[in-house]
């Protein structure tokens, strides 16, 4: 995966915010992804799959990891889901929270040739009103995932309300 992509999709996505917290936005919001998105590669190579998965930056800068569990094996992905937007909306309403990253697994059209793929989404939120979903298309082969080009759409904006 190239980073300078990554870093270049999300300076475009920018949403009528201010320059300088846009900016460090931004840079929190990928500091988690970086930080997040080892760990579903890991997965997607040892075992093709991975549940959803989340992570948080709190206001002090420190990145915790996040998951959920409703004590159904396995449990529904959507469920898990839910359970990690519901606590990432706590922990925003109580200000513990200044970025949240949701990691899961999805197919997606990929907007270069109107093909289905499957791809690792990380949806990034950050109480500065930044909202972002960044699509790292993958395949495996012989066991390692080979990224694809990455894209990003707006996000939800719907942790920190």
């Amino acid at each position: 995966m190239n980073k300078r992509i990554v870093v270049a999709l999300l300076s475009l996505l920018g949403f009528n915010v201010h320059a300088q917290s846009t900016g460090m936005a931004k840079a929190e919001c990928e500091e988690i992804m970086n930080a997040l998105l080892p760990f579903a590669k890991q997965m997607l190579e040892q075992h093709g799959e991975f549940f959803p998965f989340g992570g948080t930056m709190k206001s002090n800068g420190e990145i915790t990891y996040t998951a959920g569990y409703d004590g159904r094996e396995p449990p529904p992905s959507v469920d898990v889901i839910k359970l990690l937007k519901d606590g990432f909306r706590s922990g925003a309403r109580s200000g513990q929270y200044k970025a949240t990253a949701l990691v899961y697994d999805v197919r997606v059209v990929l907007p270069s040739s109107g093909q289905k793929s499957d791809a690792v989404a990380v949806a990034l939120d950050h109480r500065d009103s930044y909202s972002v979903v960044v699509y790292f298309p993958y395949q495996i082969a012989s066991g390692k995932v080979l990224f694809g080009e990455v894209f990003a759409e707006k996000g939800e904006a719907n942790v920190f309300k």
